[in-house]
This record gives C-alpha cells, sequence and structure tokens, in this order.
C-alpha cells in the first residue's frame, strides 16, 4: 500500500513540475487541500486550502481557505452547506505587485448521481463576496465527472479520469465572471482519501490563462456515527 501511493504521488508530482518547467511563463500552479469530514450522521464539516502560485512556486497569486457545515438531505448525498471564505490576492497591476483581502460567505448545494461507471456531481453555490472598497454576489454552476480506469468502481488502488467545468455568474454587471475547464489523472489512495494532479484552463473576460493543479482529498470521519 504504502509503495503504492508513493509510485503514485511521485508520478503526480513529476508531471505537474514537467508542465511547470516546460511553461513557466505562461503556466499557474495551484496546490489544494479539501476536507469533507462527517461530524455526525447528518452533519459534515468542509474545509478547504488553496495556494495558487502565477509560477510553479513562490509568486502568490491567491491563497484561498474556506471552511463551512454542511448537512445532508439524504444519506452521503443531496447535501447543503453554509460556509465562510478567506481569500488574500496578490495581483500585478500596471507591473507592480499589490494585496486585497476578502472575506465570503457562500451557500451551495451537491447532489450526486452514479450511471455505470461514471460518477457525476452538481453543485450550486451562491457567495456573498465583502471586498475591501466592494460588495459583490456571484452564482456558480459546477459539474464534475469521475470516471475509473482500473476498475469498476471507486475502489482503493484505483486510477480514474476526472474532469469538470465551472461557470461563474455575476448579479450584476458584467453577469459573466469565469469559466473553469479541468482534466486531471487521480489515484483512490483508500475509501477517505485520494489525489489528483491536472490542467485547468479559466477562461475570463479579458484573458484565458491555463493552471496546472494537485489536490488532495481528504474524507475521514470524526465520528463513528
Amino acid at each position: 500500500m504504502k509503495n503504492i501511493f508513493t509510485k503514485a504521488a511521485l508520478g503526480i508530482f513529476t508531471l505537474g513540475a514537467t508542465f511547470l518547467q516546460a511553461q513557466k511563463s505562461d503556466l499557474g500552479a495551484w496546490y489544494m487541500y479539501f476536507g469533507n469530514n462527517k461530524i455526525s450522521k447528518k452533519l459534515n464539516l468542509h474545509n478547504e486550502i488553496q495556494y495558487r502560485n502565477f509560477d510553479g512556486i513562490g509568486d502568490l497569486e491567491q491563497l484561498l481557505i474556506r471552511t463551512g457545515i454542511g448537512y445532508d438531505l439524504t444519506e452521503n448525498n443531496n447535501n447543503v452547506l453554509l460556509g465562510y471564505g478567506f481569500i488574500l490576492s496578490q495581483p500585478y497591476i500596471k507591473g507592480e505587485k499589490t494585496e486585497n483581502i476578502e472575506h465570503r460567505i457562500f451557500q451551495q448545494y451537491i447532489t450526486k448521481q452514479k450511471f455505470g461507471r461514471f460518477y457525476l456531481q452538481h453543485r450550486y453555490r451562491l457567495e456573498e463576496r465583502f471586498l475591501q472598497d466592494d460588495f459583490r454576489m456571484r452564482f456558480r454552476y459546477f459539474l464534475g465527472l469521475n470516471i475509473p480506469i482500473n476498475n469498476k468502481e471507486m475502489l482503493p488502488k484505483t486510477f480514474y479520469g476526472s474532469v469538470y467545468n465551472e461557470i461563474f455568474m455575476n448579479l450584476n454587471s458584467p453577469v459573466f465572471d469565469r469559466n473553469r475547464v479541468y482534466g486531471a489523472l487521480g489515484y483512490v489512495i483508500n475509501k477517505n482519501m485520494r489525489i489528483e494532479a491536472g490542467y485547468m484552463n479559466q477562461i475570463q473576460e479579458n484573458k484565458n490563462r491555463g493552471q496546472i493543479q494537485i489536490g488532495f482529498y481528504n474524507n475521514i470521519p470524526f465520528t463513528k456515527n
């Protein structure tokens, strides 16, 4: 088990490093941790950290920390969640690096379906964004698909393909905010943990930029109930 995990992890990180070395000037990198941990039969704690860079590492673009409490309307599915996000951004404006902080409250609904080998997830999220000099509201729709490769199910020691599309719509003008398209290779470590590495293209009104993404997912429950 340990050797398999080590090889898979090294392979995914080597893939990411190769892309970054080849296209450092054009490609950003996001390193992400996602936790979704049961705290009771119906309740779950969501927690995530995303460290986003303009290049491989060191030139911070954005640090994002999110947490929230969710409630399962049906067992392990149809989850509603109320959350909070802290976002530190360091964009370049006219060649100079600046800094701004955003506090964000969000509400979301997730539902999942399975068709044969296809694992679908829909996520609907409404965000209230408290920026330093502004307040905005935004709606996001995420459609994700995981497909196991060497097994018929998402079992331990399974490699899988992952794709998603997410569109962001402002409730004020301009309505279109951005669209993200993603493809990745993942590995199921055990029933509660998996890792993923892939490429995401983010389309905004005036720019289009690619990101290498490396993510770790942790679903270890905090309770046996």
